[in-house]
Order: structure tokens, then sequence, then C-alpha cells
């Protein structure tokens, strides 16, 4: 049977970019993130070992997915399972590519109460780093991955000491006091730029109490 896999890169490991592009009818902007999707060849810091073969079938197949025209939906932080969950969602998968032995990729930061808070984020300076979802078999010996598959890229805060797990940014703002109010204060920030202020006050808040960098 196959493992639920994933690992984790910081925003400097991803090489990540932070782009903004204007929409082909010259009406808004979107943001984007760019980089380093998962490392091929190279054991990590979870003792596995992607063959760069490997790497290149789930992107492939990843790729074929989007130009297919299916959406793949990416969320905040690391779920324990392999299932989408549509209240987290803070973007889209645009693109893979291959380079050298990693994994490349371009998400769409969109306009759900997740993805304004990452876009605040990201436009306060927070790096954020990337986490990919998949499954596939590990050898017991030496930690070669097989069979992998990737289903989604998350996107993850930073710890705020190395080596450490990334810090649960979903949970975080729900159990901080008036973490409600910033949710639902992302979510009026999509149809009203008003409120966009308010909420990086809030999200600047938010950083402190979960001490992200």
């Amino acid at each position: 049977m196959a493992l639920y896999l994933k690992e984790h890169l910081t925003f400097d490991a991803a090489r990540m970019e932070v782009l903004t592009e204007s929409h082909a009818d010259g009406k808004g902007k979107s943001l984007y993130m760019k980089g380093v999707f998962i490392q091929g060849g190279v054991k990590n810091h979870n003792e596995r070992v992607y063959p760069v073969t490997e790497i290149e079938t789930a992107v492939s197949t990843l790729n074929e997915q989007i130009k297919g025209g299916y959406s793949v939906l990416g969320e905040v932080d690391h779920p324990d399972d392999l299932k989408i969950n549509l209240d987290r969602v803070s973007h889209m998968i645009t693109d893979m590519w291959m380079d050298g032995p990693n994994g490349f990729g371009k998400l769409k930061i969109l306009p759900t109460p997740m993805g304004k808070l990452v876009e605040t984020m990201l436009e306060s300076g927070v790096k954020l780093g990337v986490s990919s979802r998949g499954s596939g078999n590990v050898s017991e010996g030496d930690g070669k991955v097989s069979d992998f598959e990737i289903v989604t890229v998350d996107v993850v805060a930073q710890p705020s000491a190395p080596n450490a797990y990334p810090t649960a940014i979903y949970e975080g703002l729900m159990n901080m006091r008036g973490g409600q109010k910033v949710f639902e204060m992302a979510r009026e920030a999509s149809a009203d730029q008003r409120v966009q202020k308010y909420l990086k006050q809030a999200v600047t808040s938010l950083i402190k109490d979960l001490k992200i960098k």
C-alpha cells in the first residue's frame, strides 16, 4: 500500500520568487510563487530519496492534468491526508517543469480567504515555503521512493527554529484570539479593497503570535 508523503522546503531552499503579473485583459494583477517544489536525487530531512526519474514522471503526470483542464488546488499548511479541503484552499498550481534533478513549479494565489492571508503575508515580507503532498512506496534500507505521485503542493510558514516543522497557519489562526474575525476579514477583502488595510494589521498580529519569520 502506498504511503502518504509530504516534504517541505523553506523559502530559501526552494529558491522562491514572488511575482506579480497583470491579467491578460489588463484589468487587475495576480500574485505568484515560483521555485523548487520538490528535490530529486538527494536524501532529504525525512531521510527519503526521490530518484530523478520518479520526479520526472510525477511532474509530467501533473502537467498533463493541468493541460487537460484540471484545476490542481493547494492549501495553506500540510494536511494529514491527500484530500483537498476547500475552506483552506489558497492557490492553484499553473505549471511544473524539471530543471536539473528538481521539480520546479509556479502557483497562483487565489482570492479565497486563505489566499488573501497568504497574499498579505507575502506582501508584508513573510518568507513562505512549500510542501509537496503525494503518495509512493519507500524502501526501508535506503529510503528510496518509488511509484511516486504528486497530488498537490501546499504553502507553509517557515518554522521559527532550524529543522523544526512548519508552523500551522490555519490552526494558529483559528486558535488565536480574534482568529475567526481575521478569517472573515480575509473573506471580505476579496470583494472590498478597503478591508485590505485592516487585514494587513490583523495578519501582522498573526505573524507575531505564530512566531513566523
